[in-house]
């Protein structure tokens, strides 16, 4: 009996001893499984930040946020820009745009800024834009060069000619010297145009007329080219002020430009002297250049008239030949 039940007491301990294993074995197991899959499972950090390099890249894969038109009264730069040209094709004094915009320099203006180009309180909701002409592919800030008195340097536009019989592209070609001759003593006639926007009367800039070279064009001829003798007289198309009297304008040559009111302004280019200065008050008629071929293959005179700084087409404002 003793020994029966030795044996029973043995068996219990036996199965005890398996079923212990066997669990055993099955916590191992489960174990190892999950061992394995937290070993092949990605580890992803979502609270670190991103790494330089890689904010970077990100950064510079978003594009540009284009600007957009500025508003009336307003002109944005553009690579190759220059105050005096941006005054020209927007009808302006150089001077008056640095005064209203506050440029310390007015030597250094900024690609992409913003330049008020209309009087402030002036009425913009009726101007017109400026003409475009193809600016000059630099970046960076754009410089206009020293801002001198008279014989000052100027703005630089570019464009290229599709032929070589066709007229000149106005803003491009090499610099010139001006030669100043002293001016005349002004007539006694009526001062500038008063500052409105009435219409001008326009009388032709050389007598006579002259042959007409090359015809207004407003893609490749912003004006008229007008043949003529080196020495001739060139003279104001209308009463005005001076605002503009050198050779920095490249592809202009020594340069005059008269402003007649707040409309219209007249340009007179390729002059071999200059008989004005800079806010000079000029009268219809007076002389106040001498025909020449500075900056030019031949001697003439280019002549543009522009309307809020839009070139149009001269003939349409003077008298019949």
């Amino acid at each position: 009996m003793f020994t029966l039940r030795a044996m029973q007491t043995n068996n219990e301990q036996a199965r005890s001893t398996a079923a212990q294993r066997v669990v055993c074995a099955l916590a191992l197991t489960t174990l190892a499984a999950c061992a394995t899959r937290l070993d092949q499972a990605p580890v992803v950090d979502r609270s670190s930040p991103l790494s330089t390099g890689a904010a970077a890249a990100l950064g510079a894969s978003q594009p540009a946020v284009p600007l957009g038109p500025p508003p009336p009264g307003y002109y944005r730069v553009k690579p190759g820009d220059t105050l005096y040209r941006i005054a020209l094709e927007n009808g302006q004094n150089y001077r008056d745009i640095a005064a209203w915009n506050n440029l310390a320099n007015p030597n250094q203006i900024e690609v992409d800024q913003l330049l008020r180009v209309a009087p402030p309180g002036a009425n913009t909701a009726a101007m017109t834009p400026g003409v475009a002409t193809a600016p000059v592919t630099n970046g960076g800030a754009v410089s206009g060069g020293p801002l001198a008195p008279s014989t000052a340097g100027a703005p630089a536009t570019s464009s290229a000619t599709a032929n070589a019989s066709a007229p000149p592209i106005y803003g491009t070609g090499p610099g010139s010297t001006a030669t100043t001759i002293p001016p005349q003593p002004a007539a006694s006639a009526p001062a500038a145009a008063a500052a409105n926007d009435g219409n001008v009367s326009f009388s032709w800039p050389v007598s006579p007329h002259g042959s007409i070279l090359n015809t207004f064009d407003d893609n490749r001829n912003k004006g008229l080219n007008i043949g003529g003798t080196p020495g001739e007289a060139v003279k104001a198309a209308a009463d005005g002020r001076v605002v503009y009297a050198g050779n920095g304008l490249r592809g202009y040559g020594n340069l005059i430009i008269i402003k007649h009111n707040a409309t219209y302004l007249t340009a007179y280019a390729h002059n071999r002297a200059l008989m004005v200065k800079e806010g000079d008050a000029v009268t219809k008629g007076q002389k106040i250049a001498e025909m020449g071929n500075s900056d030019s293959d031949r001697v003439m005179l280019h002549f543009e008239i522009r309307r809020q700084g839009k070139p149009v087409d001269p003939m349409t404002y003077l008298p019949p030949q």
